[in-house]
């Protein structure tokens, strides 16, 4: 309206930051290349951030890129949830109207919370886990789309301002950024940026990352200065005039600019005050009268005022209000917004200035003013910012009465937004007013419009007021959804604590806070939640069924799954089902029996188990409950895992990374990509696995109990592969990730599992019997055989390949007689828990020195019928060694060897390799592989290796623990003989020491060990 109008303030000319303008170029050059491209641009006030942003767009749009800005805005003191993400895309949407639409794919229902251009708002699952990560994963997909064939620039200003949701967005689309022509640059105010700011922590977790650059700019040299000064004035500026606005600036670039408007006034520089604040409003006070209050009256609306509003509250005449407005344009203190529908200032230094110099009862009338204005035509403002507006309003006009209901009104729709940490802002604001606000008024309020979270108590919802502990049970999820989890925690103590005395007495709204409690507690990972749990069921047992009653059952059972799955958690979930059927409470009842599916399962009634999990999953989707439908494919995928029916397992899980992905349910998919990784591994498909799993590590899910499970199943593949330094390192990070507090045996065992690998791998047999005897004192509950036949597997496997050492000798009897105790409680309700019985027997008869060519057959005929290579590959070399140890079945064991050695090159398991070319060589059986050259055979009774009979000799001692002087006495040669024979051993071994000769020795069965 009046862009246009301006006295010169500013200098024409782009003045110094060269380097930082080319560190933003090259930027766009490396994001139009199609390489992700994201900066940070910080600077005290008035440094030059903005003009420097400024130039650069204008740079980007002269090379055809699409630039987009959107800018932190304060009402009040107050940011808006999502603002410069909502501003840029609302540009983008004026920009490429048709592209932008075709980028949502379908999803603009969900990008409706951002961009109210796109449609009605999807529906709103209450307390959806994953809705906020839902969010930012399709915003951040929709902007990879749009970037696919343009360059897009996205700039975000004044960060300092931003809210939580906008620093969580801004957080997660810059690790997560990944594709397309895109640059994003974000701007802030750095000399606010103290101990205790928000964004803090923020700037310091993108400091970590590698692909965000930040930018510093420092204040202006004197020969800047100078630049700056000419441009502004049109003319060489005096000596002195120089001198002291350099002085009096300290090179701060507006400071230069308002100095020289003061020069331009008349007023000597030297005779201004030397306060920041009087030197800011100086112009302001050479405006008119009206101007002067326009500009105040601007100044307590926020960031940007709509010229209607502001034409309501300023409450001149038309052509008075155009007159100050072109004033204050003039004097260069308000500009047009950029979409040329109201005004801002030109600095917010100004505004913060001009804020500042209003008095109490002033400040709080315009706000007055601007609520009435709002209320009688809510037209004034775009839809999206009209809540939280008008809250903000109310709330600084200091009348309770009319800021409660506004402010209840602004957290629905920041919940509907996702928006958890504002609706907790505005949430204990209404706590705050709660006592303040009279009777009647919080009497009229009803919890069915404001409070969602606690579940209908079945009273009357036209008559039943809103309670104070509604708000508490709102803001405790809220808390919880925005990562305040100590937060959270303190508002369920005030709750519990309000819930004790006789006034506010009640059993079922203190079960759902301990629930809530429960589930925190294992959050916070400060124990497993069980006590808490414990609690609520003792105060709704007794009660009729209710909402409350259902998900305490649901809660408990869903413990138990994953801790107990036993009749205790079978029964808790059966009657949450039944009891949220009773009260129609379908969510609850979905999760109940998605529970009850996994427990059934786990129970040995696999079909029927399997078949309710199905029907939760297609009732879910039919219902759009796309959290709950994630968990289903977690839980049956997991489910079809434990039974070996890997391919299925591996069918679901793709199936549930599609949908948790197109749903922009991040954790979900993570969990779902976890399961997927577990089964590729067990179907020899170990590349795509790892694959699998380091994709996972690259998602946000990356830090949580998903990615625990990545770090695990990468350490299982490192020393399958004969690699367990590197194992170690993986299994220490899972360990971070799953914490202590809470042990889960479906984390614990399968971390055992991997710990025994690698102890037996580095030849620790005593961490091998130890890491056993603590997976046996805690127990293999029932469904956790699937974690429990690997992990006895692995260790009678070390034992076997000890037989016969010395230093495994103690110990020994009593380490596999604790195996047969595991394996008397592990069930085998599937042919590959069957195999693995096999498996495990045959391993301990091997230990004991009974195992024969017949058992282990019966093991490869078992791992025959299965996808299980490496296991099968496993079985044929053992079942080679056992008839090559008969003797008279050579060309047999040559095949099962060729077979295996097969499998174990192609799954790149060097250590089984190895092991499977070592018996090749001592039985001096054919190649292996068909490309070499066979060398001729040998007898069978030929010493492999190429020992001589008194190399045997010597061996045979080694392995059973003699010193060299040991050794010479026994054979009748001297102790430098015999220091020589065992020197050539190990030559012809191949190993570096004479513990591994001893332990390759009974391996290979080159001596004969004790039974």
């Amino acid at each position: 309206m009046l862009g246009g109008v301006e006295t010169r303030s500013v200098s024409p000319v782009f003045v110094g930051r060269a380097g930082e303008l080319t560190t933003l170029t090259e930027a766009l050059s490396r994001g139009g290349a199609g390489e992700p491209q994201a900066l940070l641009v910080g600077g005290e006030a008035g440094v030059g951030k903005t003009r420097l942003v400024e130039e650069f767009t204008h740079l980007a749009r002269a090379q055809g890129a699409v630039v987009a800005v959107g800018g932190c805005v304060e009402v009040g003191a107050d940011g808006l949830p999502f603002a410069p993400f909502s501003t840029a895309l609302r540009a983008l949407h004026r920009r490429l109207p048709a592209e932008l639409a075709a980028a949502a794919d379908g999803q603009e229902g969900e990008l409706a919370r951002l961009l109210p251009e796109f449609g009605d708002v999807g529906s709103h699952e209450p307390a959806a886990e994953d809705g906020t990560a839902r969010l930012f994963e399709l915003t951040v997909r929709l902007l990879e789309r749009l970037a696919a064939d343009r360059t897009v620039v996205l700039v975000l200003e004044d960060l300092h301002w931003a809210d939580a949701s906008t620093r969580h967005l801004l957080a997660y689309l810059f690790r997560t950024l990944h594709r397309g022509r895109i640059v994003v640059v974000a701007t802030y105010r750095s000399d606010d940026i103290h101990r205790r700011h928000p964004l803090r922590p923020l700037l310091a977790e993108l400091d970590r990352l590698r692909s965000v650059r930040r930018i510093e700019l420092s204040r202006f040299t004197r020969a800047e200065v100078h630049r700056q000064l000419t441009g502004i004035l049109a003319a060489e500026p005096a000596p002195a005039l120089l001198a002291e606005v350099f002085e009096r600036s300290d090179g701060n670039a507006f400071f230069v600019e308002e100095l020289a408007a003061s020069h331009a006034c008349g007023q000597a520089t030297g005779s201004l005050s030397e306060s920041l604040r009087d030197l800011l409003l100086v112009r302001v006070e050479t405006l008119p009268e009206d101007a002067q209050r326009v500009v105040r009256t601007v100044a307590e609306g926020g960031s940007t005022v709509e010229f209607d509003l502001l034409a309501a509250v300023a409450r001149l005449s038309e052509d008075d209000l155009i007159e100050a407005l072109r004033a204050a344009v003039g004097a260069n203190i308000l500009i047009a917004a950029p979409d040329g529908d109201g005004y801002r200032f030109r600095h917010s230094l100004v505004r913060e200035a001009v804020s500042d110099d209003l008095l109490p009862g002033e400040r709080s009338r315009l706000n007055r003013r601007y609520a009435e204005a709002l209320e009688q035509d809510p037209g004034l403002v775009r839809a999206d910012e009209r809540a939280n507006r008008l809250a903000t309003y109310w709330y600084h006009s200091r009348d309770a009465a009319r800021a409660l209901p506004a402010v209840l009104r602004a957290s629905v729709e920041t919940r509907k937004r996702y928006a958890y940490a504002e609706q907790l802002r505005l949430l204990e604001r209404a706590l705050e007013l709660w006592d303040e606000v009279p009777d009647e008024v919080r009497g009229a309020l009803r919890p069915m419009d404001y409070a969602e979270a606690y579940p209908a108590c079945g009273c009357d919802p036209e008559t039943t007021p809103l309670r104070y502990l509604d708000l508490l049970a709102e803001a405790a999820v809220a808390a919880r959804l925005c990562g305040e989890r100590e937060r959270a925690l303190k508002i369920g103590k005030t709750a519990l604590r309000l819930l004790d005395t006789d006034e506010e007495h009640d059993p079922l709204r203190a079960a759902w806070f301990w629930t809530e409690r429960a589930r925190l507690q294992s959050n916070l990972a400060r124990g497993d939640g069980w006590a808490e749990i414990a609690r609520a069921q003792e105060l709704v047992r007794g009660l009729p069924p209710s909402a409350v009653h259902a998900l305490v059952l649901a809660v408990a059972a869903g413990w138990g799954m994953l801790r107990n799955p036993g009749p205790d958690a079978l029964a808790d979930a059966e009657r949450a089902v039944a009891y949220a059927r009773l009260v129609k409470a379908e969510a609850i009842e979905l999760t109940a029996r998605g529970t009850l599916g996994c427990i059934m399962v786990a129970a040995g009634d696999t079909e029927r188990g399997l078949a309710e999990l199905h029907a939760v999953r297609e009732r879910t989707m039919a219902l759009g409950q796309f959290h709950e439908a994630a968990r289903t494919h977690v839980n049956l995928s997991s489910c079809l895992e434990g039974l070996g029916r890997s391919h299925e397992s591996v069918e679901i899980a793709t199936t549930g990374i599609d949908m948790a992905r197109s749903r922009g349910l991040v954790d979900s998919a993570g969990w779902i990509r976890a399961n997927l990784a577990e089964s590729l591994i067990a179907l020899g498909e170990w590349d795509r696995g790892q694959e699998e799993a380091e994709l996972l590590l690259r998602t946000a899910a990356a830090g949580t109990k998903p990615g625990g499970t990545a770090l695990m199943l990468l350490g299982l593949l490192a020393v399958l592969r004969g690699e367990p330094a590197p194992a170690t390192a993986r299994l220490a990070e899972a360990a971070a990730r799953y914490g202590t507090r809470d042990p889960m045996p479906q984390y614990s065992l399968p971390m055992a599992h991997v710990e025994i690998l690698v102890a037996a791998a580095e030849g620790r047999l005593t961490d091998v019997r130890a890491a056993l005897a603590a997976a046996a004192e805690a127990g293999f509950p029932p469904g956790t055989h699937r974690y429990g036949w690997p992990l006895v597997l692995a260790a009678v496997t070390a034992e076997a390949d000890a037989r016969g050492l010395p230093a495994a000798a103690d110990g020994r009897p009593a380490a596999l007689d604790l195996i047969r105790r595991c394996v008397r409680n592990l069930a085998a309700p599937a042919p590959v828990w069957q195999a693995h019985s096999l498996h495990v027997s045959a391993e301990l008869a091997r230990a004991e020195g009974r195992d024969t060519a017949e058992r282990w057959a019966e093991v490869v005929a078992a791992f025959e019928e299965l996808d299980r290579p490496h296991d099968l590959a496993r079985a044929r070399h053992r079942l080679a060694d056992a008839l090559l140890a008969e003797g008279g079945r050579r060309e047999e064991a040559a095949a099962l060897l060729r077979e295996a050695h097969s499998t174990a090159v192609r799954l790149g398991a060097h250590p089984l390799r190895e092991d499977i070319e070592l018996l090749a060589a001592r039985a001096r059986l054919t190649p292996l592989t068909p490309d070499r050259t066979a060398p001729a055979p040998l007898e069978a009774e030929d010493d492999a290796f190429g020992l001589t009979p008194r190399e045997q000799d010597v061996l045979r001692l080694v392995a059973e623990g003699r010193t060299n002087r040991q050794i010479a006495e026994e054979l009748f040669i001297s102790p430098k003989t015999a220091s020589v024979h065992v020197s050539n051993i190990l030559a012809k071994l191949g190993v570096a020491g004479r513990g591994e000769a001893a332990a390759l020795a009974h391996r290979l069965r080159l001596v004969d060990a004790p039974a």
